[in-house]
């Protein structure tokens, strides 16, 4: 079982940046791909960001590709998600995600595990 400590969430004005962390607790945290995911009120929950065990692979949604950067540690077990030029639309509660799989999966399907969430608001 991996449990997630997910920091970084709050109150931006648009055009501000943020900076999501995810610590993951356990010890094969170096064998999991890891997402970001994302959602807002009244919506689905959407694919963000991905990458592979090794960070040498990432994927990220289109509408994000140029704005958001996913990045890992895994000496110290915690994934990033930058966040920059962020828009009122960005408001959502942002998940991290660990697939077994190992890969950067864009499917929320394809995970194992979830973190609680931590909420991202942007104010216009």
């Amino acid at each position: 079982q991996v449990q997630f400590e997910e920091s970084g969430g709050g109150l931006v004005q648009a055009g501000g940046s943020l900076r999501l962390a995810c610590a993951a607790s356990g010890r094969n945290f170096n064998t999991y791909g890891m997402g970001w995911f994302r959602q807002a009120p009244g919506k689905e929950r959407e694919f963000v960001a991905a990458i592979r065990w090794s960070g040498r692979r990432t994927n990220y949604a289109d509408s994000m590709k140029d704005r958001f950067t996913i990045s890992r540690d895994n000496a110290k077990n915690t994934v990033y998600l930058q966040m920059n030029s962020l828009k009122p639309e960005d408001t959502a509660v942002y998940y991290c995600a660990a697939t077994t799989s190992g890969g950067a999966a864009t499917e929320a399907r394809l995970y194992d595990y979830w973190g609680q969430g931590t909420q991202v608001t942007v104010s216009s």
